[in-house]
């Protein structure tokens, strides 16, 4: 993998210098999305990410989860990914372990209660427990189901999932390192929140065209600013870390 911005520092770097680019910033809160796009702009193909990743891209959100306290993801995306939460293999708690971390991160997924049914896999198969990030007007027997499948349900909000107070709820439980892993409707609520510090993205070398969104979806908000950190080229595969441009 080949380092290419800043620009005075390009040069080839090896494991142990991508994990340390990858690595979350020691403050009370750092709330990091990662997301993968074709270079046309495409979020999905067939209605999954999955085929717009490559072995660069899986690489970077390895290192994204290993690192964390804490996976975020919103209801739709983790059952339409299949999403399980984080089964750490050796390497990982190799990671995980020289960085301080417990062994598995928890899976906080946000939902109103629509999408996410008792038995999806991010509940039933997840290693630690699930947190439901969820709202008061969700009805009493969904709460329950949650609850009895495993999960910890979290109240933020009244009618809708206040974000603010949901990410302000994963930080007082000592989960500071936020790893966001989509979809866009989040993405697009969190950066109207004001909540994002850094855009993890990729740029697979696909063009798809059709009739995919974007990666942040959701009514208009004035454009937040952003600083390109670092960027680096492997096989086709472009990857850029930007900044928000308060940090």
């Amino acid at each position: 993998m080949h380092l290419i911005w800043p620009a005075e520092q390009a040069r080839p770097i090896d494991d142990d210098e991508l994990e340390r680019l990858y690595t979350y910033p020691d403050r009370e809160r750092w709330l990091a999305v990662n997301f993968v796009a074709s270079a046309d702009g495409a979020v999905e193909v067939g209605g999954l990410a999955r085929p717009l990743s490559t072995p660069p891209d899986r690489k970077v959100l390895q290192l994204g989860s290993d690192l964390a306290d804490v996976l975020l993801i919103g209801a739709t995306t983790a059952v339409v990914e299949g999403f399980r939460g984080v089964h750490p293999d050796r390497q990982t708690l190799d990671r995980r372990r020289r960085h301080g971390l417990a062994d598995v991160p928890p899976t906080a997924v946000v939902s109103t209660g629509g999408t996410l049914s008792a038995d999806a896999p991010v509940i039933t198969r997840a290693r630690v427990p699930t947190i439901v990030l969820t709202c008061a007007s969700v009805p009493e027997p969904t709460r329950r189901a949650w609850q009895e499948a495993g999960a910890e349900v979290v109240f933020a909000g009244e009618d809708t999932v206040d974000l603010a107070a949901a990410v302000s709820a994963l930080t007082r439980r000592g989960l500071r390192r936020i790893d966001c892993e989509g979809g866009p409707r989040l993405f697009g609520a969190l950066t109207a929140a004001g909540l994002v510090d850094e855009l993890r993205l990729t740029v697979s070398p696909l063009l798809t065209a059709g009739p995919a969104g974007r990666i942040a979806t959701g009514p208009p908000v004035p454009p937040t600013g952003l600083r390109l950190a670092t960027a680096l080229a492997e096989d086709d595969t472009l990857l850029l870390r930007y900044l928000t441009a308060s940090r």
